[in-house]
Formats: C-alpha cells, sequence, structure tokens
C-alpha cells in the first residue's frame, strides 16, 4: 500500500464487479477506508438493480449502517418497489452521482453485480425508448421461440445475438424494433463490445462451491434478520414488475401465499440464487477489461490497491491487463 504521507494523486474511477456474494460490498468499503487514511475520500455508486429499492433491504445485502458510515452511497433507495425502475433511469442517475463526485474532487467507487447497469454507465450506452403497448402485445404470446423467429425475420442481427429461449431479451428486442421502426441492433453496438474505458475495472473470482456455500450461509442469516417479516411487510403495497424480479422475495411471497413451505421457499431461493451468480460470472467473464483478484485472498484490499493505483498512471492505456495486479486469477468456466 502507498505510504500514507504521500500527496493524494487523482486516481481513475474503480469498478468492483463479481458474482453475488463474493464480497464486492466490503471491499469497496474497505478500499474508501484505506484512502480516507492517506486524505482521500471515495464515495461509492452502486450498480444493483435491486438496491436501489426503498425498504427491500435484508433480502438484497444491501449495504449495512456501518458500511453507509465508511463512505457515501449513490442510487441506493431511489425508488419504491412499487415503481418500475429501468436501466435508462439507473444510467441517468449514476451518471449524475459519478459527474457530483468528481466535480467535487473525491473518487468514485462503482460496485456492483448487474452487469447491463455497469456497462450503461461505464459505457455511455444509448438506451432505446420504451413502448408499453407493443411490449403488452408480444408479451400476450406465449410462444417464446416463435417470438425469437419474429425477430429473426425483422431484426437478425439482434436475434443472432440472442438465444431462442432468453425470453426478456427477446422481448425487449421486439418492443424496441416495432415500436421504433427501427432494429433493436441499430441503437449500438450492444454489450459484447468493449471500448477502451477509463474506468478502472476489477472483478472477484471465487470457486463456485465456495460462492455456493457462501449463498445459502446468506439465506440463513437473512432469514434470522427478520427477512421473512420485510417481505410480509412489502407484501399489502404489491411490488412492480421490475422490483418483483428480486431473489428470495418472490419465493417467500409464494410462501405467504400458501404455494410453498417455507424450506421450500428457501431452497428454491437458494437454487434460482445459485444460478443467477453462475450467469453474473459468465457475464463478466466476456469482459477483457476487467482485471480479476481472488475474492479470498488474505491481501485482496493491498493487491487491487496496488493495482488501482498502477493503472491511475497509465491515463492514456486501455484497463484491462490481466498481467498487472500480482493476484490476480485465471479464469475458468
Amino acid at each position: 500500500m502507498r505510504d500514507p504521507a504521500a500527496a493524494p494523486e487523482r486516481r481513475r474511477p474503480l469498478v468492483i464487479v463479481g458474482p453475488t456474494a463474493s464480497g464486492k460490498t466490503a471491499l469497496a468499503v474497505a478500499l474508501a477506508v484505506c484512502l480516507a487514511k492517506r486524505g482521500e475520500v471515495a464515495e461509492i455508486i452502486s450498480a444493483d438493480s435491486m438496491a436501489i429499492y426503498r425498504g427491500m433491504d435484508i433480502g438484497t445485502a444491501k449495504p449495512n449502517a456501518e458500511e453507509r458510515a465508511s463512505a457515501r452511497h449513490h442510487v441506493v433507495d431511489v425508488a419504491d418497489p412499487t415503481e418500475e425502475y429501468t436501466v435508462s433511469r439507473y444510467a441517468a442517475e449514476a451518471s449524475l452521482a459519478l459527474a457530483d463526485i468528481e466535480a467535487r474532487g473525491n473518487t468514485p467507487i462503482v460496485v456492483g453485480g448487474t452487469g447491463l447497469y455497469v456497462q450503461a454507465l461505464i459505457d455511455g450506452f444509448t438506451i432505446p425508448a420504451q413502448f408499453p403497448e407493443v411490449l403488452a402485445s408480444v408479451e400476450a404470446d406465449p410462444d417464446t421461440e416463435g417470438l425469437h423467429r419474429r425477430l429473426a425475420q425483422l431484426d437478425p442481427v439482434a436475434a443472432e445475438k440472442m438465444l431462442p429461449t432468453n425470453r426478456r431479451r427477446i422481448l425487449r428486442a421486439l418492443e424496441v424494433t416495432l415500436g421504433s421502426g427501427r432494429p433493436f441492433s441499430s441503437f449500438g453496438p450492444g454489450v459484447d463490445q468493449y471500448p477502451p474505458s477509463r474506468f478502472c475495472q476489477v472483478g472477484l473470482a471465487i470457486d463456485r462451491d465456495v460462492m455456493d456455500a457462501r449463498i445459502n450461509a446468506r439465506y440463513d442469516r437473512q432469514l434470522a434478520d427478520g427477512f421473512l417479516t420485510e417481505v410480509r411487510a412489502l407484501q399489502a403495497s404489491g411490488f412492480s414488475r421490475t422490483a418483483g424480479q428480486a431473489l428470495g422475495y418472490k419465493e417467500l411471497l409464494d410462501h405467504l401465499a400458501g404455494d410453498l413451505t417455507l424450506d421450500e421457499a428457501l431452497e428454491l431461493a437458494r437454487r434460482r440464487t445459485r444460478r443467477f451468480a453462475r450467469r453474473q460470472q459468465r457475464w463478466f467473464r466476456r469482459d477483457p477489461r476487467i482485471s480479476w483478484f481472488d475474492a479470498l485472498a488474505v491481501d485482496l484490499v493491498d493487491e487491487v490497491d496496488r493495482h488501482w493505483e498502477l493503472q491511475g498512471q497509465q491515463q492514456n492505456s486501455p484497463a484491462g491487463d490481466k498481467s498487472v495486479g500480482g493476484n490476480t486469477v485465471e479464469l475458468r468456466d
């Protein structure tokens, strides 16, 4: 770690990504504390699609009071669970937070596991408008593979990038294509393009067996901390389509409705969360700009801090050199 007496230098904004339960928030807060000891101020921008909802605290593993006291957090608790929250709204709010932090001379740390949120912020995505009536029309068709064939006729470039079973992405592409009169693929290069970035990106790699154990244990802690009570309190007002996607909440709502026992609901939530974590791993591993570190390394904070500082001295080169960082790890599927 750099000498605390050294004069502070302006760093590139840091991005910390990785699967759920890998320790992203803890690392971000620890780095913010390290910078504070050297006279620098770091502020954290959440890139978690569920941490944005007020009242959904326990089940989303939102930063706790101690973590928030250690560093100012942005784009947390900005919407009610009854509100629809879009990628475009996130990109706008996170970009404002980023500009505000830098305008005050402080250092931004973006942390979260929602890959589309991260890319929308750091790559400046142009987000197509929403067309609710068009979406309702295509959503009424239960034949997902048939919808994919329809998309292939209208926008073969977009269809080629989507699995015929990925209903959510297919519906969105059809909504935009039909609603705007332009192919969905014409709105930008897409999430599979990785241009040079001014952000220093690091990822936390974790063994899947360890990750699964952490996910299982976290649900046990959340239940002990009052997760079921939290869901019951939110049940009356209901959830928007986007908030209703939160892992754990849907399963506990099914339990409260009498459709599942508590044990069945928790086991289903654990299983779905483990699958989600694997999708997160696959998403982030595609980005060559991310340098990976062992999430369980004893000296993780020092290693990431050193890598971040070195990247700050290389402003004219893209981030993501896998050889930098001392504790980087080889990625395996």
